[in-house]
């Protein structure tokens, strides 16, 4: 690298973070975000960028070109928000209303168009191509399946894959790696039961949905306690149920929403497989009926070791050996999956936490946000490994 990374990105900083908050404030739904692609498209276009719209529905990809016959980075974004309602109290707070950033793509949005920038302007340092990816629809897990059914993966075929995460686990300066599985699988669990409804005072005249769909409930929760080794995380949670519409009144049915998650594909088949039998047999002794829909979402987020290992010696280099950690697993789930399935990639968290400024809510919460102190450790490391990516791999 012939020029200095970090003092570019000083430069962009105050950029970086007004763009960030104009994000913030204008968040856009899975597959609604129609002012930030607009916005994304005309920064790429004019850095004088290869710029293609309408990929996967909202998504926008930008192509720096490289050497003939060279290799390709990718670096992937997500672009949605939330249907939260924000009450962060920030002066740049969400005026959408019912809509908020609550998990930072915002940020990663900013990070990745900064990115572009620096990369733009000393394209003639650079020896392969880098692909720029912003994908919709991260929350509801449908984006990046359908930008990589829609070829973003090819022409030119990307050979590794770099993803950032601002975290509020970590504390800003930090920056976390791990190898293998980092997020979980990810399924959406519905369940109805079917019953036979009557009067509240009048039990025996019915099956009552409400007693069996407590009893899968606490089944449910015994199969990882007691069907499943306990070195093998997964988790079972029942999020919703709906039944009944009054207090002396015996429901024909009762709806339950949940989600399963693992690290491990073959043990989240069996896991759906007992699933089902657990609600199947409390069902066959209650004489009820039931449907029962998994729907898988998204796939572990699984980084390849090499690319991981590369990025996180280069992030080293960058930011000292103290402040790069080995990140925990989360059971949490992201569908930057489906591009680490197409090729290595390593998805990594830029701790985002200052508990003293009260930025330290955990994603999803109304009042989240993150210190945007980790914003240029994110472009900083994302441009390092743009450029350096293939020396170390």
């Amino acid at each position: 690298m012939e020029f200095d990374l970090k003092e570019e990105v000083s430069r962009l900083t105050p950029e970086l973070i007004d763009l960030r908050r104009d994000f913030h404030q204008h968040p856009e739904l899975a597959f609604d975000e129609t002012r930030t692609a607009k916005i994304v498209a005309e920064r790429l276009l004019a850095l004088d960028l290869e710029v293609v719209t309408g990929v996967g529905k909202t998504g926008v990809v930008g192509l720096l070109p490289g050497k003939p016959g060279g290799k390709t980075v990718a670096l992937r974004a997500d672009i949605d928000a939330l249907p939260i309602t924000e009450e962060s109290g920030r002066p740049f707070k969400s005026l959408n209303e019912g809509k908020a950033h609550a998990c930072g793509h915002d940020g990663h949005t900013a990070a990745v168009l900064s990115v572009a920038k620096i990369l733009a302007k000393h394209r003639d340092k650079l020896t392969h191509a880098v692909k720029f990816i912003f994908q919709p629809a991260e929350e509801i897990a449908r984006g990046a399946t359908l930008m990589v059914e829609e070829g973003v993966m090819r022409d030119p075929h990307v050979d590794a894959v770099l993803s950032v995460h601002l975290w509020n686990s970590l504390p800003v300066g930090t920056v976390g790696f791990r190898a293998g599985p980092i997020f979980s699988s990810v399924d959406e669990l519905h369940i109805e039961i079917k019953g036979k409804g009557g009067h509240g005072a009048i039990p025996q005249e019915t099956i009552d949905p409400i007693p069996i769909a407590a009893q899968v409930v606490l089944g449910l929760q015994h199969i990882v306690s007691r069907n499943i080794s306990p070195f093998q995380p997964a988790v079972i949670t029942i999020g919703s149920i709906q039944g009944g519409t009054t207090w002396n009144v015996i429901p024909e049915r009762v709806s339950l929403r949940g989600t399963l998650r693992t690290y491990d594909n073959s043990l989240r088949d069996y896991l759906v497989e007992r699933i089902e039998d657990t609600v199947r047999g409390i069902c066959l002794a209650a004489g009820a009926d039931y449907e029962f829909d998994d729907r898988f979402l998204s796939p572990p987020v699984d980084n390849q070791e090499a690319v991981t290992a590369a990025m996180r010696s280069l992030a080293e280099q960058a930011i000292g050996a103290d402040n790069v950690i080995t990140a925990e697993q989360y059971m949490t789930g992201d569908d930057v999956a489906f591009f680490n399935r197409e090729t290595p990639g390593c998805y990594f968290l830029v701790g985002s936490a200052n508990p003293e400024q009260g930025l330290d809510r955990p994603h999803h919460h109304p009042k989240f946000d993150f210190d945007e102190g980790a914003l240029p450790i994110a472009v900083e490391l994302l441009a390092k490994g743009a450029m350096e990516i293939f020396d170390g791999v």
